[in-house]
């Protein structure tokens, strides 16, 4: 269903009662009895698991899978599938310069990629009563899994050139990724950036932020946005190159403080964050993760732009309870008003 999502964005602001808008999809397994990997192998699954979320929860949003591995898997990674775990790229694909050179561009359809477009375009079909949203990976976060995650930043400074022919490539896949989203009839993407967080303030500003602003300008309009996720904890400190991109809303993990976040945020922008996925929602009690929830909300709910969310993708074996807690804690803390 397309939506105007910049008027979508600037009524989240307005209103005085906001829904959550965490990124929750892969727990959808334990409500339909089946494995990580039965759900990433299936757009029936995915669409599926993505319906039973939104009919259950008041969610802002309806967001897919931010499964890291996907786009890596095209060009060629390899890649590490679990039952209970969200798969993984292991090792790298480039190491020098002429292997960056030699690195061929995929179709967007290549590998998984086909059946999370078909999922989205299937879910859009059954759930028109919130934006839906895909989720893709930040170029230099697929940039690094090409070259080795733990890897990456030294590359920034002895291979930088290596790093741009990369970057220019991914940018290129994503660009006509996010496209094929766009047609389909996502509302958006989620993008997720988060090995951009190891990086310095300069490092950003060269290797992540141009990329994800071609991006950015590249498919983002009234009707579909780009939400730009980062889970590091140098995040206040690269700031003003996160916000260079022009992404249309931001989501913070809980690495940082949100409250210290809120006032470098222009008072028209969303941002989004930032309950602790592991500690809380996949570990944590219903109690524990109400009191986070209302600890979150108590600092940064002066601030009209600002929506309470996971600090990243809701692990899947997180129990159905604790996320009931927190949207629970959510709707305690704006009743309270």
């Amino acid at each position: 269903m397309k939506r105007n999502m910049k008027q979508w964005l600037n009524d989240m602001i307005d209103a005085p009662v906001k829904k959550a808008m965490p990124v929750l999809s892969f727990p959808a397994i334990q409500l339909m009895g089946i494995s990580v990997k039965d759900l990433i192998s299936s757009s029936d699954a995915q669409a599926k698991g993505m319906k039973l979320i939104a009919d259950r929860t008041n969610a802002a949003a309806s967001v897919s899978l931010m499964d890291l591995s996907l786009e890596a898997e095209c060009f060629g990674s390899t890649i590490r599938f679990s039952d209970d775990e969200v798969p993984t790229v292991i090792g790298s694909i480039v190491s020098s310069e002429e292997e960056a050179e030699q690195l061929e561009v995929p179709k967007v359809g290549a590998g998984r990629t086909k059946i999370y477009i078909d999922a989205i375009e299937k879910a859009v079909a059954e759930i028109d009563d919130r934006p839906v949203l895909a989720g893709i990976i930040g170029p230099f976060s697929l940039a690094g899994r090409l070259m080795d995650v733990s890897e990456a930043m030294i590359y920034c400074y002895e291979e930088p050139d290596m790093v741009h022919i990369l970057l220019k490539k991914v940018t290129q896949f994503l660009i006509e990724y996010c496209l094929e989203y766009k047609r389909v009839g996502a509302n958006g993407v989620v993008m997720a950036e988060p090995l951009a967080g190891l990086l310095s303030p300069s490092l950003a500003e060269e290797f992540s932020a141009p990329y994800v602003k071609q991006i950015v300008d590249a498919v983002q309009e009234d009707s579909f946005v780009v939400i730009y996720h980062n889970c590091g904890d140098s995040t206040i400190q690269t700031i003003d190159s996160i916000l260079s991109t022009g992404s249309a809303a931001y989501h913070f993990g809980n690495a940082i403080d949100m409250a210290e976040m809120m006032p470098h945020i222009p008072s028209g922008t969303v941002a989004m964050g930032n309950v602790d996925p592991a500690g809380e929602l996949r570990n944590g009690t219903p109690e524990s993760v109400r009191e986070a929830t209302l600890r979150v909300m108590n600092a940064c709910c002066s601030y009209p732009n600002f929506v309470i969310s996971s600090g990243c993708d809701i692990p899947p074996l997180s129990k159905w309870e604790n996320i009931d807690a927190f949207f629970a804690a959510v709707e305690e803390f704006y009743r309270g008003k």
